[in-house]
């Protein structure tokens, strides 16, 4: 697909700087870009590659001042390049088809304009919303909710009494209502606590590949409305996670702890369970986190500590070896 620049910066509301009517047929990073295709600037690391990129056009920050190429200035160049690559990249139509070898119980309810793949299986009372994408492989099971929109990928498993908002996302080999952990220790050994809760998503969620999410050993789990949680992820029963959060890979959520809105935890977080994380609460990478943390606070490490606070402690750590030679040598001269 071609579509000139000045369309492109227009659609983003974008300032545009340079010739307008040059054709952009595609993208891609600033290193390798070509003629026709667009790129973008967001990590001042990467502005070295400015001089040389071979790209007709770039996406970049307000006032940069940059004129060597065409520009598309931006407050927010990251997200003007998202709306970029819908344009380029528009995602194709499915045809509203249902394969002969899906399992459909005849008690559940498939909305107008459905695909079903091959092999998938769908429930007992289960309702699948209009205009789904169900990939081949995917088992859906029993009082299933699926709201409108929604494309489940390959080989994802959702579980009995799940329910699904509107245009939800799920990748591949992720696995949504499955028991939570539950055990009671006694004298003969470990008796299994069965989970009679469920799993609630709101709507604009997307869940990457081969995440957990467990039922409720009693109510829901619960993922708020426009939450993005990425690959390897996994929640146990009774979390609560408020609207658009971010949750990266490999981290660990433990039961009923809860997160406010807008939290970003970053990859191999791990949070202790019965503990509450405030709005807009943001957790550096491979941080433990084992007590409550009030809103729009930034912690680290482990144990996670107010980020500053977390710092000057490394900041020490690294120089214990010089402070232990100096105190030895201080005893010896005694």
């Amino acid at each position: 697909m071609r579509i000139k620049l000045n369309q492109l910066a227009e659609l983003v509301s974008g300032r545009l700087v340079g010739n307008g009517e040059i054709d952009i047929d595609s993208a891609a990073p600033i290193e390798t870009a070509r003629k026709g295709q667009i790129t973008f600037l967001a990590n001042s690391k990467y502005e070295k590659f400015l001089a040389a990129t071979a790209a007709s056009a770039v996406v970049l920050p307000t006032d940069k001042g940059y004129h060597r190429l065409p520009v598309i200035e931006h407050e927010n160049p990251y997200f003007a390049f998202a709306l970029i690559l819908d344009a380029l990249y528009p995602t194709p139509i499915s045809k509203a088809v249902i394969d002969s070898t899906a399992i459909i119980s005849s008690s559940a309810i498939i909305g107008n304009d459905c695909a079903i793949g091959a092999l998938s299986l769908i429930g007992e009372n289960s309702t699948i919303g209009d205009n789904c994408i169900i990939f081949p492989q995917v088992y859906i099971g029993n009082h299933v909710t699926l709201g409108k929109g929604c494309k489940l990928f390959p080989q994802t498993v959702i579980l009995d009494h799940t329910a699904i908002g509107d245009n939800a996302t799920i990748h591949s080999g992720t696995v949504i209502g499955s028991d939570g952990f539950g055990y009671a220790r006694h004298k003969q050994g470990i008796k299994k606590v069965k989970q009679i809760g469920w799993v609630e998503i709101g709507s604009e969620v997307e869940i990457g590949a081969n995440c957990t999410i467990d039922r409720g050993a009693l109510g829901p789990t619960q993922i708020g409305k426009g939450c993005k949680i990425d690959n390897l992820v996994q929640i146990a029963h009774n979390v609560e996670l408020g609207e658009n959060c971010i949750i990266v890979s490999q981290v660990g959520i433990s039961g009923s702890t809860k997160l406010g809105s807008g939290v970003i935890l970053a990859g191999q977080v791990g949070l202790v369970g019965h503990i509450e994380i405030g709005d807009g609460v943001a957790v550096g990478a491979q941080s433990g986190v084992r007590k409550n943390i009030p809103s729009g606070k930034t912690y680290f490490g482990y144990p996670a500590r107010e980020i500053m606070l977390a710092k000057r402690i490394e900041a020490c750590l690294s120089r214990l070896p010089e402070l232990f030679k100096r105190v030895r040598s201080l005893e010896e001269n005694k």
